[in-house]
Formats: C-alpha cells, sequence, structure tokens
C-alpha cells in the first residue's frame, strides 16, 4: 500500500516532514469534526485548541470513521497561534496548494494507540507513524445521502448541513410529505412530539429548527433561553409516521396527538 505523505508529495503538496504532526480528530454527540467537514467548517473548527498541540510547520489533518479508518481533510501551514484569556488557543493556518482535489477522497487504515491525538510524523525515524492509504473514493466525502423515513436520526448540526446545502435527496424525500417527527433532547431523554402539514412538509419545518433551534416552539424556545443558545446542539430529529401531503392538517392533528399520548410527552417530555 502506499503512504499518504509519499502520495500527497507526488501530488505536489510540499508536506515538510522535517516539523510535521498528524492530527487524528475526533469527537463525540455535538462536537464531531465530520459534521464540521461536512459544514466546510473545519479549518475553524482544528484552529481552536485547548492547548498548544500545534508546535510544528504543518499538520497532516485525519478525522476518524471508526474501527481504524480515517479521512484525509488536508495538510495545513501552521501560521500563528494567540492565547486566549480562559486558557484557550486560536491558530492561525491555511491549506497547503495543489490539494484541493484529494481532500475528503482518501482513506487511511491507522489503530491508534491509547487517546493520543497530535503525533509527530518524524521523517527517516524507527518511531514514524504508517499511515497506509486504504482507498480513495471517485467523489469528495459529503453528508449522507436520505437514508429512508425510518432511518432518520440526524443531530441538529447535520440538520443545518442539509438546510444550507439543500441536499437534493433530504430535500426532494422531505418537502413531499406531512407527518409527525420527534424531537430527542439527548442530554436528559426528554422527547418532543411535532406535526408538519405546511406545503413542504417536514423540509419546511425542519428548516424553522434549523433556523433557531426552537422553530416557534414555547417549551423549546423557553429551554433554549434558560439553558444557553448553544443548547440547541443536543437535539436529535427522527420521523414518526408520514402522510402524503393530500392528508387533511385534522388528519396530521390526530395522528400528533395519538403519539404525545403513546409517547407520554406532555407528562414525562416537552410537549406542553
Amino acid at each position: 500500500m502506499i503512504e499518504l505523505i509519499d502520495f500527497l508529495k507526488m501530488a505536489g503538496v510540499g508536506v515538510d516532514e522535517t516539523s510535521t504532526k498528524v492530527h487524528l480528530a475526533s469527537g463525540a454527540g455535538n462536537d464531531h469534526p465530520i459534521d464540521a467537514f461536512f459544514a466546510g467548517q473545519f479549518k475553524e473548527w482544528q484552529e481552536w485548541q485547548s492547548r498548544r498541540n500545534f508546535q510544528c510547520n504543518q499538520v497532516v489533518s485525519l478525522i476518524d470513521r471508526g474501527q481504524g479508518s480515517w479521512l484525509f481533510v488536508g495538510v495545513y501551514k501552521i501560521l500563528d497561534c494567540m492565547d486566549l484569556p480562559e486558557g484557550d488557543h486560536t491558530y492561525s493556518t491555511e491549506l497547503l496548494p495543489n490539494q484541493d482535489h484529494l481532500i475528503g477522497r482518501i482513506i487511511i487504515n491507522y489503530k491508534r494507540g491509547g487517546q493520543q491525538s497530535y503525533i509527530w510524523y518524524k521523517k527517516d525515524s524507527v518511531a514514524k507513524i504508517s499511515l497506509p492509504i486504504a482507498e480513495i473514493f471517485r467523489k469528495k466525502m459529503t453528508i449522507g445521502e436520505f437514508p429512508g423515513y425510518n432511518a432518520v436520526k440526524i443531530s441538529f448540526e447535520q440538520l443545518k448541513i442539509i438546510r444550507d446545502q439543500k441536499v437534493e435527496s433530504w430535500y426532494g424525500a422531505l418537502a413531499n410529505i406531512k407527518g409527525v417527527y420527534l424531537i430527542l433532547d439527548t442530554k436528559t431523554g426528554k422527547h418532543y412530539v411535532g406535526k408538519a402539514s405546511g406545503d413542504e412538509g417536514i423540509w419546511q419545518r425542519w428548516c424553522n429548527y434549523a433556523d433557531n433551534g426552537h422553530g416557534g416552539n414555547k417549551t423549546l424556545k423557553r429551554l433554549i433561553r434558560d439553558r444557553g443558545h448553544g443548547y440547541m446542539k443536543n437535539f436529535q430529529y427522527s420521523i414518526l409516521e408520514i402522510a402524503d401531503t393530500h392528508a387533511s392538517d385534522d388528519d396530521i392533528l390526530r395522528r400528533e396527538s395519538y403519539w404525545i399520548d403513546t409517547l407520554g410527552t406532555r407528562k414525562f417530555g416537552l410537549n406542553n
């Protein structure tokens, strides 16, 4: 297998092997770098660091896909580092040239030992890590295609990406159906049952949530007000039941009431 660094150099990317760190970017829940990458914000996501982790000339950035699989998302030149009052740090970086066509397409196999996320590459060293290329996609990886109504389970950040990019498969599926949906507060386990009966169905209603997190709902608005604007990142969206766009508003209202009663979301959840 060809090594990532060798492949990048053959492609004309000027990797400085004498002062390069590999950033094994990972996260959990609402702070996963793959969401930042899909939103076109990985550079900003990476530049904020709790420590001075990038005391080097360049950083090769990989995002965790699980099971020892990593997505290549660029080689960055370190320009500067500014210390923040809270003890955090923010870096100034820029992508090296000649790699735009490779970012988001290369999969690396690497078994990380422990939890270390910042590793020196170490040219010509016994300790130099191996980053073999496992696969090269034909196209840049983007947020997944619509998985089917029974398999929808997306975070608030993913919903924003889908809305902002108006991902075709999601728009086509959600704009053509009315129905009843579920919002889960992943912090507390409480649920909110809602309905979508507008002209563009669930797409239109979920776009309201992507705008502000609460979609005008009083309970969710109060929750966000009390716990801070960022609390909306704890919300997860799924679909309970669909109906075609010809279903009446009364039909949808009855089905919403059924699910609210069945799941007990007035007594134990977030419905009024």
